[in-house]
């Protein structure tokens, strides 16, 4: 996955973290715009949550963080 798309993630789980608390949940979609402006990108993070890591369509926030801070 690329650096930039590991860095929005951080961001958003961090967002919605101070927001909401631990136990908020994410979906991949939660990183992207209502636009699908960059399907390749939006693609990219789909693959990743669902095929590679075949994690449910809503997850803790700060277990997303911290799989991709992790480098997973």
């Amino acid at each position: 996955m690329r650096a930039a798309l590991r860095s929005k993630i951080i961001e958003v789980c961090d967002k919605k973290i101070a927001q909401k608390g631990d136990n908020v949940g994410v979906s991949f979609y939660a990183f992207f715009a209502n636009k699908n402006t960059d399907p390749t990108l939006l693609m990219e993070a789909a693959t990743w949550w669902i095929q590679t890591h075949e994690l449910d369509h809503f997850e803790k926030a700060l277990k997303i963080k911290t799989m991709i801070e992790s480098g997973k």
